[in-house]
C-alpha cells in the first residue's frame, strides 16, 4: 500500500509537470497542434501494446464506434486542446486549482444529467468549493465577481474540467467493454482524426512553430509522461487501493504546479490563489468523503 502512496505522489507530480510544460511551450506551439503532437508520440508508444489487442476486437470497435468518438472528443482532442489554450492565458497554478476541483463538476454534472442524489454534505461540499474557485479565479475582487470580467484562460480551464468530467461519465459506463491498451489505441487514433482538419487549419494559419531542443524535449515529456507513464502508475494504484482514495492524491497537482511555478518561473504562489486552494480542497474532501472498504474498481480508459 505504502508503494501505491508513492506511486499517486508521483503521478500527481507529472500532471502538475503537464501545466509547467505545457505553460512553457505556449508560446512556441499552438495549442491544438500542441495536444496532436503530444497524442501522436503516446499512440506510438501505444501502439506495439495495443495492436493485438486492437486486431482481436476489430468488431468491438465497429460496434461502439459511437462510444469511442464522444471518449476521444471529450476526454482527449477537446479536454487537452482546451488545457493548452487555457495556459496561454492564465497560470498553472490557477489551472491546477482549478483541475483539483474536478469532483466538485462531477457531483454538479451527475445532479444535472442522471438526477444523482446530492446529499447535504456534498452540497455544503460545492457551495464550499465553487466559492474557493470564484475567489482563485477572481483574485478575491467581488468586484470581477459581480461584471463577470474573468480571466479567459481560467474559463477555458473550466470548459476542460466539465469536458473531462463528461468524458469520466462515459467511462464509468462503458470502459468495462474494452481492453486497456486496445481500447487507449482505438480512442488516441480516432482523437488524432479529429483533430487533424483543426490542426491543420491552425497551422496553415499561424505558421508560429518555433523548434529547438527545448520544445522537442517539452513534446517528448508530454507525450511519454502524462500521456503513459502516469496512465499507467494510475491503474495500478487504483488497483491496489481503490479510486475513492486515489483520487485524493490529485489533489497534490496544484501544490506541485506552485512549486514547479516557483522555481523554474519565479512566480510566487499569492495570498488568493494560497486561500481559494485551500476552500476548493475542503469542499472537496467534503464533498468526496466516502466510507469505501475493499474497493476496487477503477476506470481502465482514464489518461
Amino acid at each position: 500500500m505504502a508503494n501505491s502512496y508513492i506511486l499517486l505522489i508521483i503521478v500527481a507530480a507529472i500532471y502538475a509537470g503537464n501545466l509547467l510544460v505545457g505553460k512553457a511551450v505556449a508560446d512556441s506551439i499552438p495549442p491544438i497542434t500542441l495536444a496532436f503532437l503530444r497524442l501522436f508520440i503516446a499512440f506510438l508508444i501505444l501502439l506495439p501494446l495495443g495492436l493485438k489487442e486492437w486486431n482481436q476486437n476489430r468488431q468491438l470497435w465497429l460496434k461502439e464506434w459511437k462510444v469511442i468518438v464522444i471518449l476521444a472528443f471529450t476526454g482527449i482532442a477537446a479536454f487537452n486542446t482546451l488545457l493548452y489554450y487555457s495556459l496561454h492565458f492564465t497560470s498553472p497554478i490557477n489551472a491546477g486549482i482549478v483541475e483539483s476541483s474536478t469532483p466538485i463538476f462531477s457531483v454538479i454534472i451527475g445532479f444535472l444529467l442522471v438526477k444523482e442524489k446530492m446529499e447535504k454534505r456534498k452540497l455544503l461540499g460545492v457551495f464550499i468549493s465553487m466559492a474557493g474557485v470564484l475567489w482563485v479565479l477572481s483574485k478575491g475582487s467581488l468586484e470581477v465577481i459581480t461584471s463577470l470580467s474573468f480571466n479567459f484562460g481560467d474559463i477555458l480551464m473550466c470548459l476542460a474540467v466539465i469536458f473531462w468530467v463528461l468524458y469520466s461519465f462515459v467511462v464509468k459506463r462503458h470502459s468495462g467493454k474494452f481492453p486497456l491498451y486496445g481500447g487507449l489505441l482505438s480512442i488516441l487514433f480516432t482523437a488524432l482524426v479529429i483533430m487533424i482538419p483543426f490542426t491543420t487549419f491552425e497551422w496553415n494559419t499561424l505558421h508560429t512553430i518555433s523548434w529547438n531542443w527545448n520544445s522537442i524535449l517539452s513534446l517528448l515529456y508530454l507525450g511519454i509522461f502524462p500521456s503513459v507513464i502516469a496512465l499507467i502508475g494510475w491503474n495500478k494504484a487504483v488497483e491496489n487501493i481503490g479510486p475513492s482514495l486515489a483520487s485524493v492524491f490529485l489533489n497534490l497537482v496544484p501544490v506541485f504546479a506552485a512549486i514547479g511555478s516557483f522555481i523554474f518561473f519565479r512566480e510566487a504562489i499569492t495570498w488568493h490563489q494560497f486561500f481559494g486552494g485551500c476552500v476548493v480542497l475542503v469542499g472537496v474532501y467534503l464533498t468526496t468523503k466516502e466510507k469505501v472498504i475493499g474497493q476496487t474498481t477503477h476506470t481502465k480508459l482514464d489518461m
